[in-house]
């Protein structure tokens, strides 16, 4: 089969490679009719590549028909359309139970002392092949799977592998008041859901992005979006009585703008042999935290941050006197979206499309122009947002 492999930093290729097979009775194969390409898989085409292996195959975020499954599968059959959850889970351990599927008992990565095994990232995450290829082996597919209808088009269900449940918990966890006011740093593809799920709750959001393109995307949606300038927090405190926004969810994460410095040493650490950076990456990381530090500054006193941009730094500087002085509750964490996949489904499914999810992909093309794609996307040329590939 054709697949996005991992050659190197900024160097992913499609490849022949073998088709995969069913390991586990517990396993199902898919195969692939849409994934997309994720914020977070750039970290892995900039930054992570001491955790991967050459030939690697990268996504995160697909979506199929199931075409075989294990001995073991009793509530899959072949010919089911599903959704793919990033992360891997079994649904009946202590922490799946609590709707932490993320940090799943039974698929936790305990080589590296990390949660639940997540589809394509890295050695970190389990070193599970990548969804971004024609077919795609399911661990655990009894329990990691959504499935979906026959009659609407992929770009209704496909986000919910990953970005709208991200966006969802976000929100969830951003704590907002009735009537409250709603920051989101960043409009990437889940800043974009954000900022339409809290004008959806009758929130006030405010926006912050760079990118032009991204701020106009996200006003067709009656969302306020600001550019990203030295003045934006000084504008949206006068916007919040003085204050500051109720709650702020984070959208960026660790490559934010800014932070030239850290963007050096990051660089740096790249440029070491493997052996030597993983140690480095592991116990002293550092990330740029522009927008983590601006949503410090923009949420009033006893406000809710809450961190849906993927960090990776050990070493990360705080500023805890700020911290503490203003009561800030911090919230984050990488998504548990089997948690909440049934509250979204209807959504999507809505004729009315409330959440907007076929105004996000503003590139579709098929699996063989990824290697492009990554770099207009990493660029944000072109008007890129959202990245759907059909394999």
């Amino acid at each position: 089969m054709k697949a996005l492999t991992w050659q190197g930093k900024r160097h992913v290729t499609v490849e022949e490679v073998d088709d995969p097979v069913i390991e586990q009775p517990t396993d199902a194969i898919i195969k692939v009719t849409s994934s997309a390409i994720c914020g977070s898989d750039l970290h892995l085409y900039e930054l992570l590549g001491p955790f991967i292996d050459r030939g690697d195959i990268l996504g995160h975020e697909p979506m199929g028909v199931v075409v075989e499954v294990g001995s073991g599968i009793t509530q899959l059959a072949v010919g089911d359309r599903v959704v793919i959850p990033f992360n891997i889970a079994c649904g009946h351990c202590f922490m799946c139970r609590r709707g932490l599927q993320s940090q799943c008992e039974t698929t936790q990565v305990r080589e590296y002392g990390s949660g639940a095994a997540l589809f394509g990232y890295t050695k970190l995450y389990g070193q599970v092949p990548g969804g971004q290829a024609e077919y795609l082996r399911v661990p655990l597919a009894d329990y990691n799977h959504i499935r979906v209808g026959s009659d609407l088009p992929d770009d209704r269900y496909l986000y919910l592998s990953d970005i709208l449940p991200t966006a969802w918990q976000g929100v969830e966890y951003a704590h907002v008041p009735e009537d409250g006011t709603l920051a989101v740093m960043g409009l990437g593809p889940v800043g974009q859901f954000v900022a339409r799920i809290g004008v959806r709750r009758g929130y006030r959001v405010l926006a912050v992005d760079p990118v032009a393109e991204r701020r106009a995307m996200a006003q067709r949606h009656g969302i306020d979006a600001f550019d990203l300038t030295d003045t934006v927090v000084e504008e949206m405190r006068d916007l919040t009585d003085g204050r500051g926004a109720d709650s702020v969810v984070e959208a960026v994460g660790m490559e934010a703008h800014g932070s030239g410095g850290v963007k050096a040493m990051q660089t740096a650490v790249g440029l070491l042999p493997d052996a030597a950076a993983r140690p480095v990456l592991d116990k002293a990381g550092v990330d740029r935290l522009t927008a983590l530090y601006t949503s410090i500054d923009v949420v009033r006193r006893g406000g809710t941050i809450s961190l849906s941009g993927v960090y990776a730094g050990d070493a990360d500087t705080l500023p805890m006197k700020t911290m503490f002085d203003k009561q800030i509750s911090l919230r984050m964490g990488q998504c548990n979206v089997k948690r909440w996949a049934d509250d979204i489904l209807p959504l999507v499914e809505d004729d009315t499309d409330p959440l907007g999810v076929l105004d996000l992909a503003t590139h579709h093309a098929p699996l063989d122009d990824a290697p492009d794609l990554y770099k207009t996307f990493q660029r944000k040329e072109d008007g890129c947002i959202k990245v759907v590939l059909t394999p």
